[in-house]
């Protein structure tokens, strides 16, 4: 048994190419193999979000705190608050973050192929963006 304490993981800041805006990521678990499943808690400020990617086997989303936005390509944007679960498919690609007023907290359970949980890609346009958040 491993138990990861509370505030003995550092923090990290989102990568800016992979996220617009302040991010902040707070690291929660990685199993070793053979278990594939890691957690982290990302916090994102008003604006911020992430870029397009995937995930080769998933990713599902436990909203926290705040208010949020979340889109798979070619789909509406959808808001999301406290307690949605957001399941995103194996290769769906997809965007999320906090509305343009609210900050956003959620944890993302991933699992690893190969060694890969994401593929990053191109950031969302700020008119795409602005189109969700504008009705809050």
């Amino acid at each position: 048994m491993d138990i990861k304490r509370s505030g003995t993981q550092p923090s990290g800041r989102g990568p800016a190419e992979c996220f617009t805006g302040a991010v902040r990521i707070d690291p929660l678990f990685q199993a070793p193999g053979p278990a594939r499943t890691l957690g982290v808690s990302v916090s994102f400020e008003p604006g911020a979000r992430t870029a397009w990617h995937t995930h080769p086997l998933g990713q599902t989303l436990i909203v926290t705190a705040g208010c949020g936005l979340v889109q798979s390509w070619g789909g509406p944007i959808e808001r999301i608050r406290p307690g949605d679960v957001v399941w995103c498919p194996p290769g769906e690609k997809h965007w999320h973050g906090a509305t343009a007023t609210t900050a956003m907290t959620h944890i993302a359970i991933v699992e690893r192929l190969d060694g890969k949980a994401v593929d990053w890609m191109e950031k969302v346009a700020d008119e795409q963006y602005q189109a969700g958040s504008s009705a809050e």
